[in-house]
């Protein structure tokens, strides 16, 4: 599986816009419109369209926060229609990695619903541990270290 990131321009954004959850998960991300809309206002998010070869699967957004420095995952959603398919890891994995790679960053943090049992699944699965805290909504945080013992890889 070929995952790549890509720029939200005027070319894909309305396909962007076109990304839905599954039924029951729209509480776990908050809508595609509302984060690039959040990235024009703060501008250290970075909004991206994953892709699977030219076909657009889902959305990601990162960040660094600038009070604390701290890089974090700041949305993950995979359209419905590919979910339970594997792109939600290859997507994390090729942010994780686009962070090392331009930032040299070794700790991302993320968030996420209590509820979603899932993410916090695949997120586990990818070597993001619990910290024991929450933020102001409550949700759980997570972070991935890396490690001499723990290299990043390509899922294939």
């Amino acid at each position: 599986m070929t995952i790549s990131l890509r720029e939200i321009d005027s070319d894909n954004f309305h396909q962007c816009l076109k990304l839905k959850v599954a039924d029951g998960q729209e509480n776990f991300v908050a809508d595609n419109a509302v984060s690039v809309a959040e990235s024009k206002i703060y501008p250290y998010l970075v909004p991206l369209a994953v892709y699977s070869e030219n076909e657009m699967v889902g959305f990601a957004m990162y960040g660094r926060d600038p009070e604390t420095g701290n890089f974090w995952l700041v949305r993950l959603m995979i359209d419905a229609e590919y979910q339970g398919k594997g792109y939600g890891k290859s997507a994390t994995q090729a942010v994780i990695e686009k962070l090392n790679k331009e930032f040299g960053c070794q700790e991302i943090f993320l968030s996420f619903v209590p509820e979603n049992f899932r993410a916090e699944k695949l997120y586990l699965s990818l070597g993001f541990e619990r910290t024991g805290e929450t933020d102001e909504s409550g949700e759980i945080i997570m972070r991935f270290k890396s490690t001499d013992n723990r290299q990043l890889t390509t899922v294939n």
